[in-house]
């Protein structure tokens, strides 16, 4: 099955969603900050990224999604925030400024992350 890490600075949400990732049988790894999302990438080698926006930096997964990117990391970054209910401001995917694959507002329904993750885990990506 499938490797997903999980990069959040809130161990409820790290927690929460390993737990339903993990029940539908993919192997979870977690980290609560960019630095160790960084190291895990390369040392878990996931084949799919669920990143928060805001953790030591307000921008730090925002940032990590670009650095990825630049770095020419193609795997499927699904991007949870609380940014939008925090700041009154909307958020969304953007192919400069937010490069990931899907976007939720926390909370994210476990179905509706599921069926996501499932789709970009397709071997076709399910990305254009």
């Amino acid at each position: 099955m499938a490797r997903i890490l999980v990069v959040d600075d809130d161990p409820d949400i790290t927690y929460a969603v390993s737990l339903f990732l993990k029940k539908e049988g993919y192997e979870v790894h977690t980290a609560t900050s960019r630095a160790e999302g960084m190291k895990a990438l390369a040392d878990f080698a996931p084949d799919l990224l669920v990143l928060d926006v805001m953790m030591e930096q307000p921008d730090d997964g925002i940032a990590m999604a670009q650095d990825l990117r630049r770095r020419g990391m193609r795997l499927p970054i699904v991007m949870l925030t609380s940014v939008g209910r925090v700041t009154g401001m909307s958020f969304g995917r953007d192919d400069e400024m937010v490069p990931v694959d899907a976007f939720f507002e926390k909370p994210v329904r476990p179905d509706e992350l599921l069926r996501v993750v499932r789709d970009l885990l397709q071997p076709a990506g399910g990305r254009s």
